[in-house]
């Protein structure tokens, strides 16, 4: 990850136009126009060999002429000549460079290989930084800088939008225009040949102008990159993203159940909730969206208060709202009862809050104003129609003045033409988000309620859940390396496939498979009666719909006539199918049990997908699934869970008993495991998952292995977009007394260990590492220290004590930026543990994984009156800086 010389791109000085022009209709004069019609105060050079003067400026042949190399060249000549262009601008020194020209990878296989020889002129792009190519170009309104050949500049603003699509862009721009919508940024990145949407996402991200982001995305290179860009940015300011090609067919989609049901969109949807990203699906909603979560407060929930003069709207509101899976708010008794007192007799008593025809503006204000301080609402919604007797001018003013003084959204609809034009403006002024219809309303609050559990959910403290001495990774990574060498992907048998799950602590139904009915018939008699018998083929996923599934065996007469009758019919179903027998496992006789599919898929652009859903027969018919990246917590699985449309059922529903929730999420962090551990399995499928009041177990699973993955290493988990805990780093450290203390990453669940660790701090030792006093008891802030990106930080805790009583004694923390060039290092230790040596040590092993990083360079900030933490900085070769700002002192170590 890399904003590396892209401050040249956004905030040159010096620009040149290499292929510029004069020619009316040319790209290259759209260019030189734009450049000198703006309000760019930089210097702009124009490069052309056919040339002496254009726009009367001073022409070069070449860029390498120049006395002093430009912050930054836009390309405009033709494709075939760009990588040479590359290249002189590469030797010139030049920071970056927008390369319009389009005919590469998007022309064909020509083109992809003309695009390669681009990338080697550029050197990589290690120093020489490329948009493009295919690509509109950028703006940059608050520079004065229109380095494209749009038709015009927007207004500056406070959106950063970043778009695949060149001719989205011109559209989009024209609309802005219209809409008076203001931009930090407007980028066109074409084929992304080196800057992505995850280095603009982090440069923006330093950006005060920003104040959210907007995506069109197509397609996604670097996957793990744009996770984390995204959630760094996520946490603090919205993201908002229009997905294009939602229905693109995944070419390997009927490989499996998870195949199946795991479609390439819905990867994206789950990749982007995990992201905190909004997601929205018109064109027209994005910069609303983006205004709106930029600017209005975050609901605290989905419960909404709906105000309304008229029947009808309220109701068209209200099923908006639970069409969405909003909530209607339930008034309390004092409110309905303080409503009375201002509400005319004949008014709804409930919610929405009929104020009927007739409201006045004192009214409708009274009432909103008391449903807003209700605790059991969320957020309100002012609806106004206009009748005889209503005065959509002066409501507006007396609704507009309730927003100051309430921190819960408060959103409006002012339906109908001109009439409540200026109504509308006036709400709009007093920033109210206002819309025509009470639809756009809800689907503005949902999305208000949609970033605030995104985002909420980065930040949640999940359940610790011990499971690591449950699994046995070698075994299963030593039997995928044994399987068929011949073989590029291999169908595993349910027997073999148990086995891995078993190996990872997943609960299943003991199975053996059979070549012969006496085979079968033993095995039965084994397990004993009842028991199931299932076709053995690794040509058949769906073994019911062949006729390859006998259920309820009660004797071996069955059994032999079952397993005669299965072979017959799958042979006569499937004919080029290999039949290799049947498995037997028994018959699990459960009450209240739910059938569930349990699965994971390798994804093009994601990596390891997991799915959960309603299993069975008529999974692929129900499409009741969730899907999530791993890897899984407790949380997150829950969450899964949670969002399914059987969550009812699970829960437990009209007197029946749920099933073991906590089971399922076991099973799901278990699976979620295995698929970071062994990149080389490709899919796998538990359907069904059999969960019970009492817990879970797989019924049938399968396990589809790609040995072309089989060399992966684990870590750095390149199959997986998000980098799991960093359990490698794990060690035992032994003090200079003797004394002997654990050593590894802090997680999400360690965040009352670390509050206890701050409490057993002096104020001197929090003040030495924070710079100013904190209070331990803040729980939003121990939730943002030990939620960590393992792919940009990591602190490093010191532990004593046992695994159930543990507590910690130090933290050592590393933060990089996106270039992972430069590490910022802090240490802490509890007052008892100071002076043992402990800080000293803790350095030594954030110094060495910051090596393994390639971090270049260590820096810490250390408070000037802080002598033991100079001492072990002394200790550790770091360079004390003289001087100081703020009562700091910068201390740095080469690496």
């Amino acid at each position: 990850m890399s904003t590396h010389n892209l401050e040249r791109i956004f905030r040159p000085a010096r620009v040149a136009v290499i292929g510029g022009s004069q020619q009316r209709g040319s790209v290259g004069d759209a260019v030189m126009r734009n450049l000198l019609e703006a309000d760019f105060r930089g210097a702009i050079i124009p490069v052309n060999p056919k040339h002496d003067e254009i726009h009367g400026l001073r022409v070069y042949k070449e860029v390498g002429q120049l006395s002093e190399p430009p912050d930054l060249a836009i390309i405009c000549t033709p494709a075939r000549t760009v990588p040479a262009i590359v290249g002189q601008c590469r030797e010139a020194g030049v920071g970056g460079v927008i390369i319009l020209s389009a005919g590469f990878r998007e022309a064909g296989k020509e083109g992809a290989e003309l695009e390669q020889s681009v990338r080697a002129a550029g050197g990589d792009f290690e120093q020489l930084r490329a948009v493009g190519p295919n690509c509109l170009g950028i703006l940059a309104p608050h520079q004065g800088l229109n380095a494209s050949f749009a038709a015009a500049m927007p207004p500056a603003g406070h959106v950063g939008f970043i778009s695949q699509s060149g001719a989205l862009c011109t559209a989009v721009l024209d609309w802005a225009l219209r809409e008076k919508i203001g931009f930090s940024h407007f980028v066109s990145i074409g084929n992304m040949l080196d800057v992505d949407f995850a280095d603009l996402i982090d440069y923006f991200a330093e950006d005060s102008k920003t104040r959210a982001i907007v995506l069109y995305i197509e397609s996604i290179t670097d996957a793990r990159k744009f996770m984390s860009a995204s959630r760094a940015y996520a946490c603090g300011k919205p993201i908002i993203a229009y997905k294009a090609g939602r229905f693109a067919a995944s070419a390997q989609a009927s490989a499996s159940h998870t195949g199946a049901m795991a479609g390439e969109d819905a990867v994206f949807d789950a990749a982007f909730r995990r992201a905190g990203i909004e997601r929205v699906f018109e064109v027209g909603q994005i910069f609303a969206c983006a205004e709106l979560l930029a600017r209005h407060p975050r609901p605290a929930g989905p419960r909404l208060a709906i105000v309304t003069n008229a029947g009808g709207p309220g109701v068209m509101a209200a099923d908006a709202l639970l069409d969405r899976d909003g909530i209607l708010a339930e008034l309390s008794e004092a409110t309905i009862q303080r409503l009375n007192g201002c509400l005319p007799e004949h008014w709804s008593r409930g919610n929405p809050v009929d104020v009927l025809g007739d409201a006045t503006q004192t009214r409708y204000e009274e009432a909103s104003r008391i449903v807003l301080e209700d605790e059991a609402v969320d957020a309100a919604l002012v609806i106004l129609t206009p009748q005889a007797m209503t005065q959509p001018e002066p409501t507006a003013v007396a609704i507009g003045r309730l927003a100051p003084q309430t921190s819960k959204p408060l959103l409006a609809a002012w339906m109908g033409g001109p009439a409540v034009e200026n109504g509308q403006r006036i709400l709009n002024d007093a920033g109210i988000p206002t819309y025509a219809t009470p639809e756009e309303a809800i689907h503005a609050f949902m999305h208000l309620v949609s970033y605030t559990r995104n985002r909420q959910s980065l930040y949640e403290t999940p359940r610790e859940l011990a499971l690591r001495p449950t699994m046995d990774r070698e075994a299963v990574a030593e039997r995928l390396e044994n399987i068929d060498p011949g073989a590029k992907t291999l169908v595993l048998g349910e027997a073999a496939s148990k086995q891995i799950l078993a190996a990872y602590g997943v609960p299943i139904v003991e199975t053996v498979e059979a070549d012969s009915a006496d085979e079968a018939i033993q095995a039965a008699e084994r397990f004993g009666y009842p028991v199931a018998l299932k076709v053995v083929s690794p040509q058949i996923t769906h073994k019911s719909d062949v006729g390859g599934v006998a259920l309820h065996l009660a004797s071996a007469d069955q059994v032999q006539e079952a397993y005669q009758r299965i072979l017959q019919t799958v042979r006569q179903r499937e004919p080029d199918a290999e039949v290799q027998g049947v498995t037997v496992q028994p018959m699990i006789q459960a009450e209240h049990a739910r059938e569930m599919i349990v699965g994971a898929k390798q994804d093009e652009t994601f990596g390891a997908v997991m799915m959960i859903g309603l299993g069975g027969t008529a999974a692929e018919v129900l499409q009741d699934r969730t899907l999530g990246l791993p890897p899984l917590n407790e949380r997150l699985a829950r969450e899964m869970l949670r969002s399914l449309r059987s969550w009812p059922l699970l829960e437990g529903y009209r007197g029946q008993p749920g099933v073991d929730l906590d089971a399922l999420v076991e099973v799901l962090v278990r699976l979620s495991c295995l698929v970071a551990d062994q990149p080389a399995i490709d899919s796998l499928d538990i359907n069904p998952l059999l969960a019970t009041p009492d817990g879970a177990k797989a019924l049938d699973a399968r396990v589809i292995v790609n040995r072309q993955r089989l060399g992966l290493r684990v870590p750095p988990y390149p199959h997986l977009a998000i980098r799991p805990y960093p359990e490698e780093f794990r060690q035992e450290v032994r003090l200079e007394d003797g004394t002997t203390v654990r050593f590894r990453p802090l997680r999400p669940s360690d965040a009352p260990r670390w509050q206890n660790l701050l409490e057993r701090c002096s104020p001197e030792s929090i003040r030495a590492r924070f710079g100013h006093h904190l209070d331990p008891s803040h729980r939003a802030m121990a939730i943002r220290y030990c939620f960590l990106d393992y792919d940009r930080e990591l602190a490093m805790v010191a532990e004593v004590g046992d695994d159930d009583q543990s507590e910690l004694v130090g933290v050592g923390r590393l933060v990089t930026g996106p270039e992972r060039t430069t590490a910022e290092y802090a240490v802490l230790v509890v007052d008892a543990w100071q002076n043992r040596g402990l800080g000293s040590r803790l350095t030594d092993a954030c110094t060495r994984i910051a090596r393994q990083w390639g971090v270049r360079e260590l820096v810490a900030w250390v408070e000037q009156r802080n002598e033991p933490m100079f001492a072990t900085f002394r200790q550790q070769d770091f360079v004390i800086e003289p001087g100081g700002q703020g009562g700091l002192v910068r201390v740095h170590k080469s690496l």
